[in-house]
């Protein structure tokens, strides 16, 4: 579909391939108000009469025996109403069915430092608080473990492990990796290795549990994955899953961190339920970081043979995973380190080996870009490195490599639409590479990074025949329209989206929409936001609904005015004879001719799994989407050799996400991925201190160090809008995918700068420092040239 569209100055879309006179229109998304007036009511802000305050008693040991807890004592005191412990809490739960491997609080050990091990509910955060410093906990130390490698052949950590402290391991292999690698012209070998980052949500976690008088328990949680948090509530608590409703109020962001049940949750439902009362936990930012579930720590070695040309001939990827102690997405975090490496370029042959194992650190789980922007680091430098040793421009290396369209990778993932050509040629362009790149002064450098990601996983997270994703919508005789998605909106603009896409359909101004939202007793399932999922699967499902809506409507307007169904369009709030346009009513007298015939006007739209888009192989479905979006990035650096600091100062991207519903949105997730991307390339690293007995490095915005908009690049963004069969109009993901090539094509930038090699995140002054002197080292015993602009000073 690329090259198909125009832009007008009003925003709108033309062009054989524009739909109407919504899409590709900028829009503010339906809450940007209220947000900026502060008139959102978070988690947070809920209070209700006698209402209790939780605080949850953390392990200060990273592994330890749980000999006693006296709850007596604290049970006295004044203020205190409950207190729960791990005994509370017998039954496993995970997110993924396969890996119950925690409770809500520890119930025999705790397995890491911030280990819940007790809940306090009490009149006032300081009565809770003051409860908590009380309570008296006896501990058998155990050894910890912080290193995987050590942890591997250590005593098992979690006693839920089947397997010692390998928690899952993968091994698949498509092609002679080693008989090709025998043969290539060319092999890069190195080791890279990804530090680990937490999200740096605004919002802390937050949770509010009451039970109605009719006995049902409510949760409104911080949550985005309100589906799950309700089916684990019913697990734990041993309820059934119609007496419990699951709420999740406005997010203050999330970036995947809030994308499974954490302990708050189960400590407030069950709180209410002893005492009777509603009660309210809110994490402190401490607890944020140690409670953590951010991007996994990964050793990555990678082997990758090309012929004289530069193709590919076969990449061998071997990687550990720190998974710290519980599972979390953990095995799909496994499969998704190397199942998700095989697009935008097409590999001879491929093996991936990955390993991922437990430590005695809190846990570890997705981030934006889940599971692939570690090894999207590696490959995107692994290939960097042979353009430089075949003296290939690195774009024209990538050029060379392209998967193409309506194919399938070498693991047999089908790929539909690909704009991956278009999004290099956008930023060669853009960044003047051609003119620039391996010519600018020392210190300064451009490189180039290119990725794909999913739209969403193909397979559910438990396996069912059940739609993925439902939207109910009402039509109003007053004129407006009810969207009922039980999808959620994490600041992404999801529920904006299902606006657009209603107002696209029926003719509705988007004021005339109203979308209810992640309310388990008011919408259909959802299985929440993660993996890029809905605009794809809930945008289908709306398409769906909107589009019977419409028929409806429409008929019984032809009817109405004795003409055929083709001749009314429903536009800009109004019903028209396309052949009379005199001839007009509004949509609310349109809707009251259809709801006279044929009743009240609703239609639901669902969107289940496809069986055609994998391998039948094990593990085959993991990985794989209905569509996949395409990205490529240029950075430009300039490296201060002598402080080492390195400033990025333009950054220029190019995605593919299919079809742009509202390009302003689409624009805000590009330039959000490279800022998050940006940060954990220069400064972000989620570090347990080993010597400190597993405390927390940085546990705090004041100590971790994350960017702001003093540090951050220019970023120049470029829509490539390559339309996908299965997507709502074409559509596919935005949110993760244009994170990944920012890490590597900063360190590629590098390079191109001053001629080191950065295989270990974050690129810190220090870390740049040290590899300068390696490389003055090495130019003396005269192992390798002087870079090659170091002494001329090369052209600005």
């Amino acid at each position: 579909m690329g090259g198909n569209f125009t832009k007008r100055r009003d925003g709108r879309t033309e062009g054989k391939d524009a739909e109407g006179w919504q899409l590709g229109k900028a829009h503010r998304k339906i809450d940007a108000v209220d947000r900026m007036r502060g008139q959102l009511r978070y988690a947070d802000d809920l209070k209700m009469p006698g209402m209790l305050h939780c605080k949850i008693v953390r392990s200060p040991h990273p592994h330890a025996k749980i000999l006693n807890i006296d709850t007596d004592a604290i049970l006295r005191m004044d203020g205190v109403h409950g207190v729960v412990t791990g005994k509370d809490f017998p039954t496993p739960y995970g997110v993924i069915p396969w890996t119950p491997d925690e409770n809500a609080l520890a119930v025999d050990k705790a397995l890491h430092v911030g280990d819940g091990v007790a809940a306090i509910a009490a009149v006032s955060e300081d009565v809770a608080n003051a409860a908590a410093r009380a309570l008296n906990i006896d501990y058998e130390l155990l050894p910890a473990y912080f290193d995987p490698e050590e942890a591997l052949v250590g005593e098992q950590i979690n006693p839920y492990s089947r397997k010692g402290n390998l928690s899952k391991k993968v091994e698949l292999e498509f092609g002679e990796v080693e008989r090709e690698l025998d043969a290539a012209h060319l092999v890069v070998e190195d080791r890279y290795f990804f530090e680990g980052s937490t999200h740096g949500a605004i919002e802390p976690h937050c949770a509010v549990a009451n039970v109605e008088p009719n006995g049902v328990l409510t949760v409104w949680s911080a949550t985005q994955v309100s589906h799950y948090l309700h089916r684990e509530l019913a697990k734990v608590l041993d309820l059934p899953a119609n007496r419990i409703r699951v709420i999740q109020p406005p997010l203050g962001g999330a970036f995947g961190g809030k994308s499974e049940p954490f302990d708050l949750e189960f400590c407030v439902a069950k709180l209410a339920l002893q005492t009777g009362r509603p009660v309210k936990c809110l994490y402190t930012r401490e607890e944020v970081f140690y409670s953590h579930r951010g991007r996994h720590p990964m050793r990555m070695d990678y082997r990758t043979g090309f012929d004289k040309d530069g193709k590919i001939v076969s990449v061998d990827a071997k990687t550990l995973i720190d998974g710290g102690a519980y599972s979390s997405f953990g095995l799909v975090t496994t499969y998704y380190s190397g199942q998700l490496l095989c697009a935008p370029y097409d590999f001879g042959a491929y093996r991936f080996n990955s390993k991922r194992v437990t430590t005695n650190k809190p846990a570890c789980g997705p981030k934006r870009g889940h599971g692939s922007v570690q090894p999207r680091f590696a490959i995107e430098c692994q290939i960097d490195k042979g353009a430089v040793a075949l003296g290939i421009d690195p774009i024209e290396l990538r050029r060379r490599n392209f998967i193409g369209r309506e194919t399938q990778t070498i693991n047999e993932f089908k790929i539909g639409s690909n704009g991956f050509l278009e999004c290099l040629d956008k930023v060669e362009a853009s960044s003047n590479w051609k003119e620039r790149y391996g010519k600018m002064s020392f210190g300064k450098g451009l490189g180039v990074a290119g990725s794909t990601y999913i739209s969403g996983t193909n397979y559910c997270i438990y396996p069912n025949e059940m739609p993925q994703a439902a939207v109910q919508i009402s039509l109003d005789r007053s004129g407006r329209a009810r969207i009922f998605s039980g999808a959620n909106d994490i600041g992404q603009g999801s529920s904006t989206m299902l606006a657009v896409i209603a107002s696209e359909e029926l003719g509705l101004e988007l004021a005339d929409i109203r979308v209810v939202a992640a309310d388990s007793d008011l919408c259909p399932v959802d299985l929440g936001a993660y993996s890029s999922r809905i605009t794809l699967m809930v945008g289908n499902a709306c398409v769906e609904a909107a589009k019977t809506l419409r028929k409806t409507v429409v008929k019984n307007v032809a009817a109405s005015w004795e003409v055929p169904p083709k001749q009314v369009n429903l536009v800009r709030g109004m019903a028209v004879d396309m052949e009379n346009p005199e001839r007009s009513i509004s949509l609310a007298e349109a809707f009251v001719i259809a709801e006279t015939e044929e009743g009240m006007l609703s239609a639901v739209g669902n969107y289940g799994t496809r069986s055609d888009r994998h391998g039948e192989y094990r593990g085959g479905t993991i990985g794989a989407s209905p569509a996949y979006s395409f990205t490529a990035h240029v950075a430009e650096v300039e490296v201060d050799e002598e402080t080492g600091v390195v400033e990025v100062t333009n950054v220029w991207v190019a995605h593919d996400c299919g079809r742009a519903l509202s390009p302003m949105i689409v624009e805000g997730q590009m330039e959000g991925s490279v800022y998050m991307g940006f940060g954990e390339a220069l400064m972000e690293e989620h570090t347990i201190n080993s010597e400190k007995n597993g405390v927390h490095n940085a546990p705090s915005l004041l100590d971790y160090r994350m960017p702001t908009f003093l540090d951050t690049p220019h970023i120049e963004s470029h829509i490539v809008e390559e339309a996908d069969a299965q997507g709502p109009y074409g559509a596919k993901e935005a949110g993760e995918g244009p994170l990944h090539p920012i890490i590597p094509a900063i360190s590629n930038a590098i390079y191109d700068a001053v001629g080191i090699r950065l295989n270990k995140t974050p690129f810190s002054p220090p870390a740049v420092l040290a590899a300068l002197a390696e490389r003055k080292e090495r130019e003396a015993r005269g192992e390798i040239p002087p870079h090659k602009r170091a002494s001329t000073g090369g052209q600005s």
